[in-house]
């Protein structure tokens, strides 16, 4: 049977790995945030030996925030818990950990799951993504600018100072009260911790040790998402043609991760089946997709097959997959090729 005949049964199979198991939840909150603050506490005393050997710990550390976001992100979408306000309490603690405010993020999350992939509903919660006609039709400033963002130095150098620092600190235009406030309150815990942070150990030592986690972490989770949605052989579709099931599997890779990176990164290299069922807690994807046959026939990606999509920049709507801006160029030569030629006479 197909995948396509199997959307109807694909969510009512995932259906029994969507509830969170207590003990669990609380185990991975002591063997991610614990470890976290042992290293970090590492990378400060090794400064006082060299920095060069600081980053070491700075590095695992990294990984461990990642992890710790991964928690945050469970948070948001109501399945790291049972208790609703249990998932709102630890995601906003691990909100502050990782800069991101727990309605305004979760809001966005929530747009990009129910958008992922319809072409008609871009914009939310996602990468900028043109199509390969967008893109040739577009003036110049915006081709500009679109390739400036795509450039890997940006979207993973800059990327994390723009999306952690300066985009996440204010209020969407329309938000309620209630997560306005969760924004603000996150922002104040943000500079509380910080300052205490400076008053312990002195603003350098936090500089070099929490601004080298969060460059490193933050440039690691872009990279996640990116690559788990840009793929040669992703899934866009206009909205009358979109279905979400598809979207979820077709559009979102398996990231077969090594076992260390898989721990790191809290299994989201599931992410096919994160996005079938964003209820389906983090210490469970894995588990779902063992369980599950259909899902084990879905886009997969390796470290080294992953590295490809930097490549991938444009989404051609007629070949249904990625292509570079290279090959945007070969097509627009043979166009221009073809209509230059001189038509035979009659």
């Amino acid at each position: 049977m197909t995948l396509q005949n199997n959307t109807k049964s694909l969510r009512k199979q995932i259906a029994p790995f969507e509830k969170s198991t207590t003990q669990k939840s609380i185990w991975q909150i002591i063997n991610t945030i614990g470890p976290f603050i042992i290293l970090w506490y590492l990378a400060y005393e090794s400064l006082s030996v060299s920095y060069w050997l600081a980053l070491v710990p700075i590095v695992l550390a990294a990984g461990f925030l990642v992890r710790t976001f991964i928690i945050f992100h469970d948070c948001t979408h109501y399945s790291f818990l049972k208790s609703r306000r249990a998932n709102r309490i630890i995601g906003t603690i691990t909100g502050v950990l990782t800069l991101f405010p727990f309605d305004q993020w979760g809001h966005d999350h929530a747009v990009h799951h129910a958008t992922s992939g319809n072409l008609d509903k871009r914009g939310t919660g996602d990468i900028w993504t043109l199509t390969v006609d967008e893109y040739l039709a577009a003036p110049l400033k915006t081709r500009l600018a679109y390739r400036f963002y795509r450039n890997p130095f940006v979207m993973f150098g800059l990327g994390p100072i723009y999306v952690f620092l300066l985009k996440n600190r204010f209020n969407r235009k329309g938000a309620r009260k209630k997560e306005r406030m969760n924004t603000y309150l996150t922002n104040i815990l943000i500079v509380a911790l910080i300052g205490l942070l400076c008053l312990i150990v002195g603003w350098k030592a936090v500089l070099l040790v929490q601004g080298s986690i969060f460059l490193l972490s933050g440039s690691a989770g872009i990279w996640l998402f990116y690559v788990q949605h840009t793929f040669e052989d992703s899934y866009f579709e206009e909205n009358k043609e979109w279905e979400y099931v598809l979207a979820a599997v077709e559009g979102s890779s398996y990231y077969k991760l090594p076992k260390i990176m898989q721990f790191l990164t809290g299994n989201i290299g599931y992410h096919h089946v994160h996005h079938l069922s964003p209820r389906v807690p983090n210490y469970k994807l894995e588990e779902a997709h063992n369980n599950t046959e259909p899902l084990q026939n879905v886009p997969t990606i390796t470290l080294a097959s992953s590295l490809q999509s930097l490549r991938f920049r444009l989404w051609d709507e007629k070949k249904k997959n990625f292509v570079s801006f290279k090959d945007v160029k070969s097509l627009a030569r043979k166009s221009m090729s073809v209509q230059s030629k001189p038509k035979p006479e009659l």
